[in-house]
C-alpha cells in the first residue's frame, strides 16, 4: 500500500505542475494578475484546498493533497517565467 500512495503522490505533483503550466500559458497569457510575485502562491494554495476533499480517500492523504498544491504553484511560476521569456 507504500508503494501504490508514493505513486500517487508523484502523479499528483507531476500533474499538478503540468497542467497548471499549460493553463498559465495557453489561458491566463493576457491577464495581467498573473505576473504578480502572489500568484503562484494563491495558485498552490487553492490547489491544495480543492484537492483537500480527495484526501479522504484510503490512498490519498493531506499530504498528497498538500503536494499537489506545490506543484501547482511551481508550475503557475514556471509558465509565468515562460510568458516571460516569450516562449509559446
Amino acid at each position: 500500500m507504500g508503494l501504490i500512495a508514493l505513486l500517487v503522490t508523484v502523479a499528483a505533483a507531476v500533474g499538478g505542475f503540468a497542467i497548471a503550466r499549460r493553463f498559465v500559458r495557453r489561458r491566463l497569457r493576457f491577464v495581467d494578475g498573473v505576473y504578480s510575485p502572489a500568484a503562484p502562491y494563491v495558485a498552490g494554495l487553492v490547489a491544495a484546498l480543492l484537492a483537500w476533499p480527495v484526501a479522504l480517500l484510503p490512498i490519498v492523504t493531506g499530504v498528497t493533497a498538500a503536494i499537489f498544491g506545490i506543484g501547482a504553484g511551481m508550475g503557475t511560476a514556471s509558465g509565468v517565467k515562460a510568458l516571460r521569456r516569450g516562449d509559446s
